[in-house]
């Protein structure tokens, strides 16, 4: 179980990594892109609701909460294609990098503690464990969804 917890902090860790290079990706677009408010606006509320999530929201939570904010900064990366001066931004591409790099790290968070709960779960499931487990409050824990 503290495996398990200790992975999940883990993904805590990127997702607010992540979470923490959005205002700058905003400003950084805001300069460039001036009619794309309400693309943005999309982003600081999947934003939000991230940093809701990784404070306390369950694994299925994080996960859709994660799915939310993919979905909201596909369009904002793509102002890129649009917007060419933004795209030959050192900033933007420093974020760029900056937001792929962190989901590979997530990736492999998540494959991480998918594992660990695999183990767990395995484990309370067998003898003896399945009858000093539940004694202890320890119990099988849910998969972290992939967001795509």
């Amino acid at each position: 179980d503290i495996r398990v917890a200790e992975a999940l902090s883990g993904i805590d860790v990127e997702l607010t990594r992540r979470a923490a290079l959005i205002p700058s990706l905003v400003h950084t677009v805001q300069t460039f892109a001036t009619h794309e408010k309400s693309v943005l606006d999309h982003v600081t509320d999947a934003r939000a609701a991230l940093t809701t999530a990784t404070s306390g929201g369950s694994v299925a939570e994080r996960s859709a909460a994660e799915k939310e904010l993919d979905s909201a900064l596909a369009p904002v990366l793509a102002l890129g294609h649009s917007y060419p001066q933004l795209n030959s931004s050192n900033n933007f591409l420093n974020l760029q990098d900056n937001l792929a790099d962190t989901e590979n790290k997530l990736a492999f968070a998540r494959q991480y503690y998918n594992d660990a709960a695999a183990t767990l779960n395995r484990l309370v499931s067998t003898m003896p464990w399945m009858f000093v487990a539940p004694l202890t409050g320890v119990a099988e824990r849910e998969y972290y969804q992939t967001p795509r």
